[in-house]
C-alpha cells in the first residue's frame, strides 16, 4: 500500500444515520446541506451532532463528519427553540417598551414561559397583542441571528449601557474573557446555548394574559408544531410566587447576585436564612394537618424532589405537636412480577399506577384508619411476589403517611378517605435565574442532584445517570405533572445556594463522561451551567437541610418514627 500526500478536495462528504451521503462544497453550512432530506424528518431540524459535538446550523462543515439532525422533538432541540424564542420576545419587548424590562420569571407544564413586566403597570391586552403582531411580523422577515465572540469588557459595557444590571453582576464572577453573544440588527444579548439561525424558525407561539403577567406558549417536544390548550396552574403559580419572595427576602434575586454573596462572606447567612424558610413552612404544613385532623397524609413529587427528607422533616414536627404519624410503604404493594402491567415495549412497567395493589391497600387503610389489627404486606423484589409483613394497629388519632410517586392520583386511595387526606406536592420549583432572559431548569437542578446522590449511594457513574433520565423523565409526565393540581399545599423544595454547594461534587463526576459517549453532549452542557456558580462550602449546610439528601451525611438518612 502507497500513501501519498494529497490536497484537499474541493467537497467535502457528511455521512447521516439514514446511511444518506450528502456532498457539498468544503465550508458549506449545516443548514444548506441539510435542506434536501429536510422533508425525511417529520419534525424541525434546529441544529445537528457533528462527530458527537452538538453545533448550531451556521456552523460550516470543512471535514467529512457523522452528521445527526437535532430536530424540535429532541431535549437539546427543544431548549434551542425556546431559547431562540426568549432571545426574539426580548428584542421585539424591549422595542415596544422600553422604559420596561422583561424578566422571564420560570416555565408551565403544558409549555411556555410566565413573564413579568417590571418598571410599568402590567401589560393589557391591547399592548400584549400588539407585541404578539410585532413578534410575528419578525418572524415573517426571517432576520439572521449573528454570532459573535466579544471581549468579557466591552460586553459589560454594553449591557451598562442596555440597563442589564443581572447580566453585569453575573458577568462580573466570569472567568473567560469572552462572551458569545448574538444579534438581530443592532440589538445584542446573552443567551447561554445555542440558537437557531434566523427568526423564520420560530413560527409556533402565542401570547396570553395571566397573574398580573403573561405567558409566551411554545410547543412540547412530543408535538414540536402544535401547541397544547393551555392548563390552570393556580398552586404551582403561587408556589413559585412565593419562592420568588423568598429570594427577595434573601435579596437574591440570580446567580450574579448569589455569587456576590459567596464572595462577600455571606454564605453562611444564605444558608441559614434559605434553611429558616423551609423550615417554617414544613412547620405551617404540620399545623395544618392538626387543625384538619388529617388521616392520611400523602406526598407525592417528581424524581430527586426531595420527597423523603422532606417527608421525615414533616415526621418531626408533627412528633413535636404530639402526633406521631405512621409511615406506610407503598412500595410494598406491587402486585407480583408475572401481574405487572408491560409498556408499549414490552418490559415490566412498575411506574404505572396499575402495578399496585389498589385493593389491597384500600382495605388495609379502612382496617387501619378504623383501628383494627392489620397483617401489611412486604414485597420481596428479588421473588417479585408479595409476601407477609409486619401486624399493625394504629392508636386513636395517629395519621398515616404515604410517600409515592401516584400520591395525588385520586384513584390511589378509597374516595371516601379523600376529604380526610392531605395532599403534599414537593418539587424543586427554583426561580434563581442565571438573569432575567436565562432562566435555570427546574429540571437541571433535579438532575444535578440526582447525579450527585446516584454516585455516591449507588455508585453510579454521571453517564449512567445521564443515560437513564429520560427513561425517569418519561415517567413523571405520564404519572405524576398530570395530578400536581390535586395538591393541599405545594412544598417547594429548592434552595437559593444549593447548586454552588452541589457544583464541588458534579463537577468531576461530569468531566468523567467519555468524549465518544452519547451522554458526553449532555454532560458538557450541564458543566457550562455550573460554571456560572462559585463554589458554597458545603459544611455550612445543616445536617436536616433537604441538600444533605443530596450531598451526603443527612441526619434523617436513617431516621425512623418509633413504632411502639
Amino acid at each position: 500500500m502507497s500513501v501519498q500526500i494529497d490536497q484537499p478536495t474541493k467537497d467535502v462528504e457528511i455521512y447521516l444515520p439514514t446511511g444518506q451521503i450528502l456532498s457539498a462544497p468544503r465550508g458549506t453550512r449545516i443548514e444548506d446541506f441539510l435542506k434536501p432530506v429536510q422533508k425525511d424528518f417529520p419534525d424541525p431540524i434546529v441544529a445537528a451532532i457533528i462527530n458527537n459535538e452538538i453545533h448550531e446550523l451556521t456552523y460550516p462543515i470543512t471535514m467529512e463528519a457523522q452528521c445527526e439532525p437535532v430536530t424540535m422533538r429532541s431535549a437539546d432541540g427543544a431548549r434551542i427553540y425556546r431559547r431562540s424564542l426568549a432571545f426574539l420576545l426580548d428584542l421585539v419587548f424591549s422595542e415596544l417598551f422600553p422604559k420596561a424590562k422583561l424578566h422571564i420569571d420560570h416555565s408551565v407544564s403544558s409549555g411556555g414561559f410566565y413573564c413579568e413586566v417590571l418598571g410599568r403597570n402590567p401589560i393589557n391586552r391591547k399592548e400584549l397583542n400588539a407585541l404578539k403582531a410585532a413578534l410575528k411580523q419578525v418572524v415573517r422577515q426571517n432576520l439572521p441571528f449573528k454570532r459573535r465572540e466579544v471581549p468579557i469588557k466591552q460586553a459589560m459595557s454594553y449591557f451598562k449601557k442596555q440597563g442589564y444590571d443581572d447580566k453585569l453582576r453575573l458577568l462580573a464572577h466570569r472567568r473567560k474573557d469572552y462572551l458569545t453573544m448574538y444579534s438581530v440588527g443592532e440589538k445584542m444579548n446573552y443567551m447561554h446555548g445555542y440558537m437557531v439561525p434566523s427568526t423564520g424558525y420560530l413560527k409556533w407561539f402565542e401570547l396570553k394574559l395571566i397573574n398580573g403577567g403573561f405567558l409566551i406558549q411554545f410547543p412540547r417536544r412530543h408535538a414540536p408544531t402544535t401547541l397544547e390548550p393551555m392548563g390552570n396552574y393556580p398552586k404551582l403559580l403561587k408556589t413559585f410566587r412565593q419562592y420568588g419572595d423568598w429570594l427577595e427576602a434573601l435579596n437574591i434575586d440570580n446567580v450574579g447576585a448569589l455569587n456576590d454573596a459567596i464572595q462577600a462572606g455571606r454564605a453562611d447567612e444564605v444558608v441559614l436564612v434559605s434553611e429558616a424558610l423551609h423550615e417554617g413552612h414544613i412547620s405551617q404544613l404540620a399545623q395544618q394537618i392538626e387543625d384538619q385532623s388529617s388521616k392520611i397524609i400523602l406526598i407525592a413529587g417528581p424524581s430527586s424532589s426531595g420527597k423523603t427528607t422532606t417527608s421525615r422533616r414533616l415526621a418531626v414536627q408533627l412528633l413535636a405537636r404530639g402526633i406521631s404519624p405512621y409511615p406506610l410503604e407503598l412500595d410494598n404493594y406491587f402486585v407480583d412480577r408475572d401481574d405487572t402491567p408491560r409498556d408499549e415495549n414490552g418490559r415490566f412497567d412498575f411506574e404505572t399506577i396499575e402495578a399496585l395493589n389498589l385493593k389491597r391497600l384500600a382495605k388495609d387503610l379502612e382496617k387501619l384508619i378504623g383501628g383494627e389489627k392489620v397483617q401489611l404486606p412486604k414485597y420481596n423484589f428479588r421473588a417479585g411476589r408479595s409476601e407477609a409483613g409486619d401486624l399493625v394497629q394504629l392508636k386513636k388519632g395517629q395519621p398515616i403517611i404515604l410517600e409515592g410517586i401516584h400520591g395525588m392520583n385520586p384513584r390511589l386511595i378509597p374516595a371516601r378517605w379523600a376529604d380526610s387526606a392531605f395532599r403534599i406536592y414537593v418539587s424543586a420549583l427554583t426561580q434563581l435565574n442565571l438573569d432575567r432572559q436565562n432562566r435555570v431548569s427546574t429540571t437541571d437542578t433535579r438532575l444535578i442532584r440526582r447525579i450527585v446522590r446516584d454516585a455516591r449511594e449507588r455508585g453510579y457513574s454521571a453517564m449512567q445517570t445521564l443515560a437513564n433520565w429520560e427513561s425517569v423523565r418519561r415517567g413523571e409526565k405520564r404519572h405524576i405533572f398530570p395530578f400536581q393540581e390535586n395538591a393541599n399545599v405545594m412544598f417547594n423544595s429548592a434552595l437559593a445556594f444549593e447548586l454552588a454547594a452541589l457544583k464541588p461534587l458534579a463537577d468531576p463526576l461530569l468531566r468523567q463522561v467519555p468524549y465518544n459517549a452519547p451522554e458526553f453532549i449532555e454532560a458538557r452542557r450541564l458543566l457550562a451551567f455550573l460554571e456560572w456558580f462559585l463554589p458554597l462550602d458545603a459544611n455550612l449546610v445543616p445536617a436536616n437541610s433537604i441538600a444533605r439528601e443530596f450531598l451526603g451525611a443527612s441526619s434523617l438518612k436513617d431516621f425512623k418514627i418509633w413504632r411502639g
